[in-house]
């Protein structure tokens, strides 16, 4: 049983909901999904303001999941891959944001592919991700217009919407795959793609599928963070008492 962790950056309970149905259906047979909220989050991840009070949360709840050995891997569900260095940091199993997913896989399907986003404020923090991957060569984002909870509020409107915005990328942008934007449009991929004949690649489960080649690869981050903590706490506490600092030192190693 392969057990994969998906958390929903931010603290609206229907979004978690859906977010972890679309991680049900991508998953195989023998693998475990455990949905995860951060509570204390805001209610949307909307730019940089909102990713930055996200990941406190979001930290917490790896934290919590690593005390109980809880899952094989991890998955951030926000495309803005918010907190996403910081929380492979924190341990040893695959962290795997949505965002990252998505544009590697579109990069694998085709030669040039447009981000479909929520709002324009989302633009540049996607773009700088692309550079990030290596994959900004390749790819053009749009924003729909469309805030993160009216995705759910009205989905026909929103489909409708983010339909026009694949026609323009077709037109303008010559994309051969189009990536949503979002997880909330998780549940809109196969229909789009139906509509207007091109690959549509949602971030969920691309991360659910690659979180199980990983898993299954047995394949870990070389990172240490738990021995890097405590080096963090030896030169903390010799720079405020020196000559304390090689009894601790030698603590800490045979902790």
């Amino acid at each position: 049983m392969t057990r994969i962790g998906i958390i929903n950056p931010n603290s609206t309970a229907s979004m978690t909901t859906s977010i972890g149905a679309a991680a049900s259906r991508a998953a195989q047979a023998g693998t475990e999904i455990i949905v995860m909220q951060n509570e204390n989050g805001p209610a949307s991840i909307e730019g940089a303001i909102d990713g930055a009070m996200a990941v406190p949360g979001l930290l917490e709840r790896i934290e919590r999941a690593e005390q109980d050995d809880a899952v094989d891997a991890y998955i951030i569900a926000c495309f803005d891959d918010t907190g996403l260095d910081a929380a492979r940091m924190l341990t040893r199993k695959p962290v795997i944001g949505i965002g990252e997913a998505a544009a590697r896989v579109a990069s694998i399907m085709a030669r040039r592919f447009t981000v479909i986003t929520t709002l324009p404020v989302s633009i540049s923090i996607l773009e700088d991700n692309l550079v990030r991957y290596g994959l900004s060569s390749f790819a053009t984002v749009r924003a729909s217009g469309i805030p993160v909870l009216a995705l759910e509020a009205d989905g026909e409107a929103a489909l409708s919407i983010i339909g026009a915005e694949i026609r323009e990328a077709l037109r303008v942008d010559r994309a051969d795959a189009i990536v949503l934007g979002c997880a909330g449009m998780a549940g809109m991929a196969k229909r789009l793609s139906g509509l207007h004949c091109i690959p549509v690649v949602e971030g969920v489960s691309a991360a659910v599928r690659l979180a199980e080649l990983l898993v299954g690869l047995e394949l870990h981050p070389r990172h240490d963070f738990t021995a890097s903590r405590q080096g963090k706490a030896a030169s903390f506490a010799a720079a405020r008492h020196p000559g304390s600092a090689a009894s601790l030192s030698r603590s800490l190693a045979g902790s």
